[in-house]
């Protein structure tokens, strides 16, 4: 199975993707393209690294209609059966979920559907289920349709939330403790069809 990642900084997700594929948890898995949303971001390095190739599609120099369209390019170039949003910051367009619908997953660091949808990402889900006082949040590997998080959740994986934790803090361990074990886990059951990907909802 041919696997797309798409990123737009440091790459952690990646990097535990990587991590997986080297010792063996994702049989069947070959990294096609590494497609970065903006240029200089470590996530690139960390593919070249690993000898992926890699594809830059800039947000900011192009209207949505453009980027949507680019991105498709890169996706059908690289013949990507499944496409993987690993801190991918921009939402997808319209003929990039026409094509991939059903084969395109996003790990978001909440349990959906708490602190989610638009606007929701990195400290600002953490800082969010601060302000709220949960005592658990997580992480959730979800399908991804024209619905911000809305897609059909695959995995969950609760983290407990301690008592002086900060943003900062909490995001590190959601990132250790659930999203770096959840994503290599989806791609892995994907690859060897122990969890079907479908249409989503």
């Amino acid at each position: 199975m041919r696997v797309a990642v798409l990123v737009s900084g440091g790459g952690s997700n990646l990097a535990a993707l990587i991590d997986a594929h080297r010792r063996g948890e994702l049989s069947g898995a070959q990294f096609a393209v590494v497609i970065s949303s903006r240029p200089d971001v470590y996530a690139l390095e960390r593919a070249q690294s690993a000898d992926i190739p890699t594809a830059v599609i800039s947000r900011k120099e192009h209207s949505a209609e453009s980027f949507d369209a680019q991105l498709l390019e890169q996706l059908d170039g690289a013949k990507a059966d499944l496409v993987v949003l690993a801190g991918f910051l921009s939402v997808l367009g319209p003929l990039v979920l026409g094509r991939y619908m059903g084969r395109i997953i996003n790990v978001h660091p909440s349990l959906i559907p708490s602190f989610c949808g638009p606007g929701m990402y990195g400290l600002r889900v953490h800082q969010a289920a601060l302000d709220k006082g949960v005592k658990i949040t997580g992480a959730t590997v979800h399908m991804v349709n024209e619905i911000v998080d809305g897609g059909e959740i695959l995995l969950q994986k609760a983290v407990d939330v301690l008592p002086r934790d900060t943003a900062q803090t909490l995001q590190k361990r959601v990132m250790e403790q659930a999203e770096w074990v959840l994503l290599p886990r989806a791609v892995g059951m994907i690859c060897r069809k122990e969890l079907p990907i479908r249409r989503g909802i």
